[in-house]
């Protein structure tokens, strides 16, 4: 029988590489979108296309009766969730001074509290299995901040202290809860971006490049890993040197 991997926001960009590369190691998906479209079917056809099944479902994972409800169905397809990453996430990127209060609630109900959501849900299954691995995503942005970027920076520093927190109540039961944090990541946002500012980018990080959805999801798989069974409640940059 398969291990079984839940990815939230798996539709595209650095969740959909983590759940092909799941895949591809033989491993069963379930995952959940908001808005069904053409990316939530050519998805769930890759991640099929490696022999493994992929269950998928609408879920807002802002609001947690969608996320009891989620978690449920995904016990029924599968009996279990032995690895859990909470990847979904928005941006609504302004200055503070403009920014709405909605803009700024909505950017932490999905970053943040959904990552509760989901979690709080998963958690009591893979106590009674005395196993289990958590990884959330983050950002260098949780860590350093950026202007613009409040509620986002605010929500991704919040997950860094909802991981750390976890990892001390669940690490007796041998569950693992780490976070990656992410740098310039290539994906749909940033191709949209100027050659000049992706030149700019590029040269901000030591590595002179940014970084690629596989470069995040071989981390995450690490942290799903037996090679990993001593780390936890750790924060792991993805990041090409950004930080150091």
């Amino acid at each position: 029988m398969n291990k079984v991997v839940l990815v939230t926001g798996a539709k595209r960009g650095i969740g959909k590489q983590i759940a092909l590369t799941f895949a591809k190691e033989g491993y069963d998906i379930a995952t959940n979108y908001i808005i069904e479209d053409e990316d939530v079917e050519n998805t769930k056809r890759e991640i099929e296309q490696n022999n493994v099944k992929c269950f998928v479902t609408k879920c807002d994972i802002s609001n947690f009766e969608d996320c009891e409800k989620f978690v449920k169905e995904v016990i029924e397809e599968y009996g279990e969730i032995d690895i859990l990453v909470n990847n979904a996430g928005i941006t609504r990127d302004t200055l503070l001074m403009r920014m709405k209060e909605e803009d700024f609630r909505a950017v932490i109900d999905v970053n943040l509290v959904g990552t509760f959501n989901i979690t709080k849900n998963v958690i009591p299954y893979m106590i009674k299995a005395r196993s289990g691995r958590i990884i959330n995503i983050s950002s260098v942005v949780g860590v350093a901040g950026n202007a613009g970027q409040t509620n986002y920076a605010a929500s991704k520093a919040g997950i860094i202290g909802f991981t750390k927190s976890l990892a001390k109540e669940v690490a007796s039961r041998n569950i693992l809860v780490n976070v990656v944090a992410p740098g310039f990541i290539q994906t749909q946002m940033t191709d949209v971006l100027k050659d000049n500012i992706k030149e700019e980018i590029a040269n901000s990080i030591p590595l002179g490049r940014m970084g690629t959805v596989q470069d995040v999801a071989n981390v995450v798989k690490f942290l799903a890993s037996e090679e990993s069974s001593y780390i936890t409640g750790q924060v792991i940059h993805v990041d090409g040197g950004m930080l150091m």
